[in-house]
């Protein structure tokens, strides 16, 4: 039963980062070129306290528990310098055609980095063809392409699409919208982008590359691991054995989400569990990269999606209250967890060459037969997965 939800390895950086102070700066491991002379009036001005160059923000030495270990970007090594220009550059509506979208415009910090609408919202009334996936926890998994039918072969491929979406940011080049090297020039105008760029790569160069370097800085530093199944997982040895701290409802909707089902001829489940542990493997929650489409091929704007074989990770998917991070799945099928789970509780094939074959045991289409009791245990379980600090961290708030 995999749970393909969405509303869209670790790794400790190899020593701690030296921040550039504003009078004496030091190159960082990835790298910062600034001299010793070297001062930023425009980053102090636009930003007014709330980006320090002198003081930067911890992203490269955050604490990932031990029992984290997928890792889709093995060798990648946080620089808080990166990871503070793509912050800015995540926030900026500079990014958009005319200055009214940025990437966290549709990836908003309150919900996960997605947001409530069902297609977001893109410059002049343009929508986008998907949900916003959310952004938690992108580094800790084994998949390792993104977009929900896995066009970008990495992150940094990534970032800069949405920016050349003619529905979404603009920057096209098509019907009469300026090309992404406009973007380019635009950027390279602004004092803070000239200062930012210097400080953090010597010299005040801006191009595709360097963008996309550190929006996958500042996007891999976002993780969330303070939540009840954190807490939990820290006591025992395994994800099965139970944990102290949960209720016995969560307890069971672990076990629930842990154990495959045992199918009859019929595909009837007769015992065992719901599987959703087969393409949401805990303790990550992230998509298994073998994973097929889900059985929900509804395209926004009408048609079938059949393409979408990917989701984020399953933590964060509600908040610790239960309450969504905006609809769920690459059509916004709903904000319950219910809806959900009675999707996966009797999978409908129609129109589908494209079903993950874990939906068709013996081939024929799953059916859960979940009990009402079993269903309310997954879904507390689900919402064990939901941390806290992510949501108000102004290490990834928007700095303007």
């Amino acid at each position: 039963m995999p749970f393909m939800i969405a509303t869209t390895t670790r790794f400790v950086a190899a020593g701690a980062l030296i921040c550039c102070s504003l009078l004496a700066c030091k190159k960082d491991a990835t790298t910062s070129g600034s001299s010793s002379t070297e001062t930023y009036p425009s980053v102090a001005a636009t930003f007014a306290g709330r980006i320090n160059l002198a003081n930067l923000d911890n992203y490269a030495g955050q604490t990932v528990p031990a029992y984290i270990s997928k890792n889709n970007a093995p060798g990648f090594a946080i620089s808080n310098a990166k990871a503070t220009l793509g912050r800015v550059l995540f926030y900026d509506k500079q990014l958009s055609i005319d200055n009214s979208i940025s990437c966290g415009s549709c990836h908003q910090q309150s919900l996960a980095f997605s947001d409530t609408f069902m297609a977001s919202k893109g410059v002049e009334n343009g929508r986008t063809a998907r949900h916003s996936m959310r952004l938690i926890n992108v580094r800790f998994g084994n998949e390792a392409k993104f977009f929900w039918d896995e066009r970008a072969a990495n992150l940094e491929a990534q970032t800069t699409q949405p920016i050349k979406d003619h529905a979404e940011m603009g920057f096209s080049g098509s019907s009469g919208r300026p090309a992404f090297s406009s973007l380019i020039s635009k950027l390279q105008a602004l004092a803070y982008y000239q200062e930012l760029f210097k400080f953090v790569y010597g010299d005040a160069t801006v191009s595709e590359m360097r963008i996309q370097e550190a929006l996958s800085h500042f996007i891999r530093s976002i993780q969330s691991f303070d939540s009840k199944y954190d807490a939990g997982r820290s006591q025992v040895p395994n994800d099965a054995q139970p944990f102290p701290n949960f209720t016995a409802l969560e307890n069971q909707g672990k076990q629930l989400f842990l154990q495959p089902p045992v199918f009859n001829p019929n595909g009837v489940r007769t015992a065992g569990g719901a599987g959703c542990q087969g393409c949401h493997a805990a303790p990550e929650f992230d998509i298994d990269p073998n994973s097929r489409n889900n059985g929900v091929i509804g395209k926004i704007g009408g048609g079938n999606d059949v393409a979408v074989t990917r989701s984020p990770s399953l933590r964060d998917v509600v908040k610790a209250d239960g309450t969504a991070n905006g609809p769920f799945m690459h059509i916004g099928l709903s904000n319950q967890l219910m809806t959900v789970i009675d999707h996966y509780n009797s999978i409908n094939t129609a129109g589908n060459n494209n079903l993950d074959p874990r939906l068709m045991p013996g081939g024929q289409p799953q059916q859960l037969q979940l009990t009402a009791n079993e269903k309310n245990a997954l879904v507390a379980f689900i919402r064990t997965l939901g941390g806290n600090d992510v949501y108000t961290n102004a290490r990834w708030s928007s700095p303007f």
